[in-house]
């Protein structure tokens, strides 16, 4: 009967236990530096109170991990099957997002799309990635032996991939290229022919400067960008050329990068404790986009090492449940996920000490934001998902069969 029992508790947390466990403690210690860095909205942008905030924020912790464990329920085979339907959808949201998308909260992009007759407003661009994602790995894998003729790749791969991208970067860069590399690794883990990937790449850049030329030299992208886009890399490019950053005007262009580097210096090696940072109320963003910058200020190097580690810890299980799952589909699926993860928290740490220019990508499962942090719970989900089938396929014999395509049909 205790055994029983304790079976039943562990089953309530279904999946990876050791992911479960980081990802809980990982938000559980997000409230902190939230709760600490809100009170710019509270007092510079006069949005709210910081209590407000720091209590919408744990709602949403405990809303994403229901989630997550709902998504953990449901076979990710189904989700699968699904993704081209789902992937049509979120485009769909995507070329509405265009005509009607809203800037909530002093953005300076209209990525955010209302919820009609509520106050809810979400980022589609976050849905159709992962969707997009999805749907790359269930057409890669699915008769993974079978020779597909061109025009097959061309319009089931190229076309979903450079269609979600030209969405998406018109007022969302980063994500755009994000999803542009994340989807050429893919497609590389995936054992597409070579010819193919190298087409592709060469299609893709092709189809990026078109996208460049036309958005800097015409209005036929109206509302886009890349005017942004190009200031910030030449205002990144210039701050490391002058040693001692004396030109003002890029000292105004490069204000946020100045005061998150501030921020990581004047927190040093122990940090100046919780809720003490000097600099939240002058860093913009700093409560989403340069939080790790906070938390490096008020916790130190070592807090910010302590974070980083359990990051870690969080990819490398992701990497050994893929190296576990016998179905491709479910190893590739993990894998994926885990390098969308992997790529948005190297951004946002890379921005906030100043190795590459500002982006927007908040920090998976500490930045203050609902979307980004609700598809992070969904993505771990799926991953959970996948790490709690790897039993009963080992169960069904599934690991020791012969056929690759075989396990894949199943999947």
């Amino acid at each position: 009967m205790s055994e029983q029992t304790t079976e039943n508790k562990f089953e309530l947390l279904k999946g990876d236990k050791v992911l479960w466990s980081v990802i809980i403690l990982i938000s559980f210690l997000s409230v902190f530096p939230v709760y600490s860095a809100s009170s710019n909205l509270e007092y510079i942008v006069n949005n709210g109170t910081t209590t407000g905030h720091v209590f919408k924020h744990i709602i949403f912790v405990f809303i994403g991990l229901g989630i997550m464990r709902f998504v953990g329920t449901v076979k990710y085979e189904y989700i699968g099957k699904l993704s081209s339907i789902l992937l049509l959808f979120t485009i769909g949201l995507l070329l509405i997002t265009m005509f009607t998308g809203q800037k909530i909260e002093g953005a300076s992009a209209s990525r955010w799309l209302k919820i009609p007759g509520t106050p809810i407003s979400f980022q589609p661009s976050s849905f159709a990635y992962l969707m997009l994602i999805i749907y790359l790995c269930r057409y890669l894998t699915k008769k993974i032996k079978r020779e597909r003729v061109p025009i097959e790749n061309i319009v089931y791969i190229f076309g979903p991939i450079l269609l979600v991208f030209g969405l998406v970067a018109k007022d969302n860069g980063s994500t755009a290229l994000m999803i542009m590399m994340v989807s050429i690794i893919i497609l590389i883990i995936g054992q597409l022919a070579w010819q193919y990937v190298a087409g592709f790449i060469s299609l893709s850049v092709v189809f990026i400067v078109m996208f460049l030329v036309i958005a800097l030299n015409t209005n036929l992208i109206g509302g886009n960008r890349v005017h942004t886009w190009m200031s910030r890399i030449e205002t990144f490019t210039s701050s490391k050329k002058t040693a001692d950053v004396e030109d003002e005007s890029i000292k105004a262009k490069n204000y946020q990068v100045m005061q998150a580097k501030a921020a990581i210096v004047h927190g040093g090696f122990n940090g100046i404790g919780p809720g003490k940072s000097a600099l939240k109320q002058t860093l913009p963003q700093s409560v989403s986009d340069f939080i790790f910058a906070i938390i490096v200020e008020e916790y130190g190097w070592i807090g910010a090492f302590i974070l980083i580690s359990l990051y870690m810890i969080m990819i490398i299980r992701i990497v050994m449940i893929a190296s576990k799952m016998p179905a491709f589909f479910g190893s590739l699926l993990v894998l994926a996920i885990g390098l969308m993860i992997f790529v948005q928290l190297s951004v946002n740490i890379a921005v906030a000490v100043n190795l590459i220019p500002v982006t927007g990508q908040p920090l998976p499962l500490i930045s203050y934001g609902g979307t980004s942090m609700l598809v992070t719970y969904i993505q771990l989900g799926i991953i959970l998902n996948v790490s709690s089938r790897i039993q009963v396929y080992d169960e069904e014999g599934l690991g020791k069969r012969q056929s690759l395509e075989e396990i894949n049909d199943i999947a």
